[in-house]
């Protein structure tokens, strides 16, 4: 078996409105259909679904602290949406880790409202 792509994949979360308007305000993803539980997102070519958990424990705020080795999500986008995006995590107070440089390209960490550990990385 060869997989071919990413088609979507999954988050936990425990206030299903309140992850919309992130996933769609902050970061520009699409709302294609909305379930009870659940609601399904796009983004470029790939899909991002919201699953609501109400007795899911909000992830801890030591994993952006240090977040190199830990279970993330990773999006590519621009080296001027990166340094935009920095500038949108400090005024909306969504905790976030300096930017890395790796060279190639250059990453940012933050959380979710939820806790989850996600990434946005610009190859330059």
């Amino acid at each position: 078996m060869r997989m071919k792509r990413l088609d979507h994949f999954g988050i936990d979360v425990a206030d299903l409105a309140r992850a919309e308007r992130f996933y769609t305000e902050v970061l520009g993803m699409t709302v294609q259909m909305r379930l009870p539980d659940q609601v399904l997102l796009r983004y470029g070519d790939g899909a991002c679904a919201l699953f609501l958990k109400p007795d899911r424990v909000a992830g801890s705020i030591e994993q952006i602290r240090n977040p190199l080795g830990k279970s993330h999500h990773c999006f590519e986008v621009s080296c001027d949406e990166l340094a935009e995006a920095q500038q949108i995590f400090a005024e909306r107070g969504i905790p976030h880790h300096a930017p890395i440089d790796w060279g190639d390209h250059d990453c940012l960490y933050f959380l979710d409202p939820d806790g989850n550990l996600l990434e946005i990385l610009a190859y330059r």
